[in-house]
């Protein structure tokens, strides 16, 4: 998962045409912790995505603009738009990402 640190950087990468799965996290969050000791696989199985990865509080903006009200959140992005949302309520555990993942491909 490759890191965005600015907001220019997370304008070009969700500008593109490819499908762009941004996970929103801070470090000092209990389940954002949790949802990294289960992500690998998951993010080796759907690599369709790029993955990358921001911390809400560097870039609180971002997170405002896009409804990020809670963490972890997934984010799935293309063409400067945003296609999904899976809300942090919902991303406890690996069978709540893969379902997402899986509704997002149907």
């Amino acid at each position: 998962m490759k890191p965005i640190t600015t907001v220019e950087q997370f304008n070009e990468i969700i500008a593109g045409d490819s499908k762009a799965l941004v996970k929103f996290q801070a470090g000092w969050c209990p389940d954002c912790r949790r949802m990294d000791m289960f992500i690998d696989p998951i993010v080796e199985k759907y690599d369709e995505y790029t993955w990358y990865d921001v911390d809400r509080d560097v870039l609180p903006e971002i997170a405002d603009k896009y409804d990020v009200m809670g963490i972890p959140s997934l984010l799935i992005f293309q063409n400067g738009e945003k296609q999904a949302h899976l809300h942090s309520a919902n991303a406890k555990s690996p069978s709540q990402v893969t379902d997402f993942l899986e509704g997002v491909k149907a």
